[in-house]
């Protein structure tokens, strides 16, 4: 099997940026690997995300946005995640199910039981091997988003406030799992980081 590395973080928190330069790191030393993300790792996905982020004049309740968000996964997890690690593959991925466990649950208040079994039942058994949190104040994340906003970007500074600390409630459950990394830091220096620690774990 391959290996399964995620990235983590609240919006802007330059996870995605991460995700790219160990993808491209990954590459430059001739290492098989592929980058993804969630939602939109499918092209079915990439509907499904559409959905998800742009802004609608009809209610969106959280449960259906739950079960929208977990659709997508199952079609990436049997599409391109699951195939891959079979393949000895490096998946990199910009978002898993702790982002549903932080947005659905810890920030949309639905019941933890329930978005874990969800988690549990559309993964079929896949678990990242590691997965590398960026965390920095709510604040300081916003401002880096100079674009229009999304609709999950749009929610106000509390609910993103609870998303960062659901994010880090979850790292400490799984400590042996998550890697917590200064996302205030310059983002060589974050990337060296993360190089550290996978030479460290021996996936490197």
């Amino acid at each position: 099997m391959g290996i399964f590395i995620t990235f983590e973080g609240i919006e802007g928190s330059g996870k995605s940026t991460q995700a790219k330069k160990l993808y491209d790191y990954f590459i430059k030393n001739s290492i098989k690997a592929h980058l993804t993300k969630e939602p939109g790792g499918t092209r079915i996905g990439q509907k499904i995300r559409e959905i998800l982020l742009s802004h609608w004049d009809e209610k969106f309740p959280p449960f259906a946005e739950l079960l929208l968000y977990e659709a997508d996964r199952n079609i990436h997890i049997n599409n391109v995640i699951k195939p891959l690690l079979q393949q000895n593959y490096i998946v990199v991925c910009d978002r898993f199910y702790d982002s549903t466990t932080a947005y659905q649950h810890y920030a949309r208040g639905i019941d933890y039981n329930l978005v874990e079994l969800l988690n549990k039942t559309v993964t079929e058994g896949v678990k990242p091997d590691i997965t590398f949190l960026l965390d920095l104040p709510v604040e300081e994340a916003f401002k880096r988003l100079n674009r229009q906003k999304d609709r999950l970007e749009s929610e106000g500074l509390e609910f993103h406030k609870k998303v960062r600390e659901g994010f880090l409630k979850i790292a400490e459950k799984e400590r042996e799992r998550f890697v917590v990394l200064d996302g205030l830091k310059n983002p060589d220096e974050i990337f060296e980081d993360i190089i550290a620690v996978l030479k460290e774990k021996k996936i490197l």
